[in-house]
């Protein structure tokens, strides 16, 4: 069967584009060829600097001919329907059509229209243009003289050469012929721009990628990532270095080169006093290179550095390094400038006096200063919620209760014990200076080291190590697969920062509709969630969020994190529709008259409806659980409909009225477990509460077995009623059982 090879070659495609837009091509191509009537066993896409290339193996020579009945109207139909129905189905007359026969509907006009297979690349030439002019580029330019007619193609970067073949193994394969603004699709290509810039014809992929590695082009970019990998740790390892590993950046560096070729670059060692995440930063982003740290060593940066170039140089790259060294230094002598001034004391500091004085900051230390000058500078956090100083002071509050909240007996930091009142005068210095290096030149450089740098300039003047690792981490988690903070100093002011975030954006009605969140509100959720669950914080988000509908948020977020940890959604559902109330039941017992059959819910605890839905998953996955759930379903149903009815049930189970033996023993058993289940919820014991509920299984299937609960007697019926009643109120503490699918 034949194969297509297929290559888009331009001036360089921007790295961070290329991995995506070679899908993009391999599905717009053979989505379009599946739609023509084709079939292909595999397709591959190749990406490097200067070119989009794919290659789809055993393609069909052509497509089908296909034959559709197309069913028209009546013989007797007006004659407006007919001649409707031949233009529909290109049929010159009637003579063109065949009658059938219904014996229902009668007779009535059958078209069959034949459509002829075609060549397989006259079907590629069709699809290709529209391909190439409506390409899904995130940016894209036009070019040349052409560029000022209307509808002239867009590009990524100018297209130069468009290479599209198409044939069998066995034999030669044929030009795909189309034509795009000028540019004619044909079998020639080249190969690096300065190593082997001349053409060369292709026949299929395998002599394609064989001359491209001849004209010093590697085609596959994983093979050139592992390649400067490769490279990179041996070049290291014989300087007894080893290359700090980045992916993106290595995603990246392979995405700029066609024919890596690696070395090794220095720098001056006075340059290692730059923290090593400011130097990594400096040279990744200026220079795309890799910095080097010793053997089995204190993770210290060195002074040497791996650069990637695009060209074997007749000197082995000294130049190439070299010059890469040049502008290296001069980065770092920025980031020591700036490592250095934030360090300095403020000019004009006396004038931050009054910020100093409303947060209790010491004008001494430069990073208070630093705070000092945020809030000086009334830097609008938001229009409608103030400025970060505003914000910071808010953060400083919220973080204080929720210590007060979560620690109220004080905390452990760094196996040393610390009071309540120690715990919140260091959460508090650790809110008022965790915004403090967004003012700093580094994060001023660099804002990806917000936190981080903040961690820097407070050790430098003394912070407690907990204030220290909250500045840094109170950002944290940024994602499903960020660290959680653990220090309760880090926990606190990372919960009140994202809290305060979520607080302040529902109270200005803007909450994430859609696809949009551009706050990143479901992210700060989601970080709220962890941090709970992660630490294992008894926590009543109630308390911190006054809107309703704000815990109905954080519900839905906390559905997709215990489904994403393997929970069934149903059981979320039901547990969030069930009313525990952690104490005594309200439940009327045998005798009780008049009092609540609803317990006060506790479903802003967080790590209580976790617990719940673990416990109620481990209890539905054993037979007792599944023999209760549907009791309890059956009388839950009963119940239903007969409240819809209007049907009276008893205010309590009276003990008088109780004649079978069966509704005897149920009612007893109910008494049992709603003990049980008083003494379980009271400590969150809820494998022993699901235990409890499991002594109810036998009574209710005997029940049911035995009892009619629709009895003659209104009085009898009642009274039966209100016992189904106390079995789904029983459950419901733990939760909602209607809720559970299966």
């Amino acid at each position: 069967m034949p194969d297509l090879l297929l290559e888009l070659r331009s001036e360089e495609i921007p790295a961070r584009m290329q991995r995506k837009a070679a899908g993009d091509l391999r599905k717009l191509v053979t989505d379009a060829l599946v739609e023509a009537g084709l079939t292909y066993e595999g397709a591959r896409e190749y990406w490097t600097p200067r070119r989009l290339t794919l290659d789809v193996r055993g393609v069909d020579a052509r497509s089908k001919d296909v034959v559709d009945e197309r069913k028209g109207p009546r013989t007797d139909a007006p004659d407006k329907a007919i001649q409707g129905f031949l233009r529909g189905a290109g049929l010159a007359s009637l003579d063109e059509a065949t009658i059938q026969s219904d014996p229902k509907k009668g007779d009535f006009y059958v078209a069959t229209i034949r459509k002829p297979g075609r060549a397989a690349d006259a079907i590629i030439a069709d699809i290709m243009p529209g391909i190439i002019r409506g390409f899904p580029w995130p940016k894209s330019m036009r070019w040349g003289p052409a560029s000022r007619e209307p509808g002239s193609l867009r590009w990524v970067r100018p297209l130069q050469s468009i290479l599209c073949t198409f044939g069998p193994e066995t034999e030669e394969p044929v030009i795909v012929d189309f034509e795009v603004d000028g540019i004619r699709a044909g079998n020639v290509t080249r190969g690096h721009r300065f190593h082997a810039a001349d053409e060369f014809r292709v026949r299929r992929f395998d002599d394609y990628a064989a001359g491209l590695e001849k004209a010093r082009v590697v085609l596959d970019a994983e093979r050139r990532k592992e390649m400067i990998r490769h490279d990179a740790e041996n070049l290291a390892f014989a300087r007894g270095l080893e290359v700090v590993p980045d992916e993106a950046l290595l995603e990246e560096v392979a995405g700029l080169v066609e024919w890596p070729v690696t070395l090794m670059g220095a720098f001056e060692e006075t340059f290692l006093q730059i923290p090593p995440e400011v130097i990594q930063l400096t040279i990744k982003v200026n220079q795309k290179c890799f910095v080097t740290r010793r053997q089995g060593g204190d993770g210290t940066l060195s002074s040497e550095f791996v650069l990637v170039s695009n060209i074997a140089a007749s000197d082995g790259g000294a130049e190439i390094a070299r010059g890469n060294g040049k502008v290296v230094r001069a980065r770092l002598s920025d980031a020591l400038y700036f490592w250095q001034t934030d360090q300095a004391d403020l000019p004009g500091r006396e004038a931050l006096a009054p910020s100093a004085e409303t947060f209790g900051l010491d004008l001494s230390k430069p990073l208070d200063q630093r705070m000092a000058k945020l809030d000086a500078l009334g830097v609008t956090f938001h229009a409608r919620l103030g400025t970060q100083g505003e914000r910071v002071g808010r953060i400083a509050a919220l973080a204080q209760e929720i210590a007060a909240s979560v620690y109220p007996d004080g905390a452990t930091l760094s196996g040393t014990a610390v009071s309540a009142h120690e715990l919140k005068a260091l959460v508090a210095r650790a809110a008022l200076l965790a915004k403090a290096d967004l003012t700093t030149e580094a994060v001023g450089e660099f804002p990806e080291l917000q936190g981080l740098m903040g961690r820097y300039y407070a050790a430098l003047q003394g912070e407690h190590p907990s204030v220290q690792a909250a500045i840094e981490e109170h950002y944290k988690p940024l994602g499903p697969t960020d660290s959680v903070p653990t220090d309760p100093v880090a926990v606190c002011v990372a919960l009140a920062d994202k809290l305060d975030m979520l607080v302040g954006f529902w109270a200005i009605d803007e909450k994430p509709t859609g696809s949009k969140d551009p706050y990143a509100l479901r992210r700060a959720a989601l970080g709220v969630i962890r941090l709970v669950l992660h630490n294992g914080l008894v926590m009543a988000l109630g308390r911190f969020i006054p809107a309703s509908d704000l815990l109905s948020f954080f519900h839905d977020r906390l559905k997709v994190q215990l489904r994403e940890s393997g929970a069934r959604h149903d059981l979320v559902d039901a547990v969030l529709s069930g009313a525990p109330d952690n104490g005594a039941s309200t439940s009327p017992r045998i005798g009780d008259i008049g009092q609540s059959r609803t317990a006060a819910s506790r479903n802003d605890d967080l790590l209580d409806i976790t617990r719940r839905v673990t416990a109620l998953g481990a209890f539905l996955d054993t037979e007792d659980g599944r023999n209760l759930l549907a009791g309890t379903r059956r009388a839950a149903n009963i119940l239903a409909a007969e409240e819809k009815k209007g049907t009276r049930v008893a205010d309590a189970v009276s003990l008088d009225r109780l004649s079978e033996h069966e509704e005897k023993v149920l009612a007893g058993a109910i008494d049992r477990a709603e003990v049980e289940l008083d003494a379980a919820l009271a400590v969150e014991n809820y494998a022993h509460a699901m235990t409890a509920l499991a002594e109810l299984r036998i009574p209710v299937d005997a029940f049911f077995e035995t009892v009619l609960v629709n009895a003659e007697d209104e009085a009898v019926r009642a009274n039966r009623l209100a016992l189904l009643d106390r079995i789904r109120a029983a459950t419901r503490r733990v939760a909602d059982f209607s809720r559970i699918s299966g």
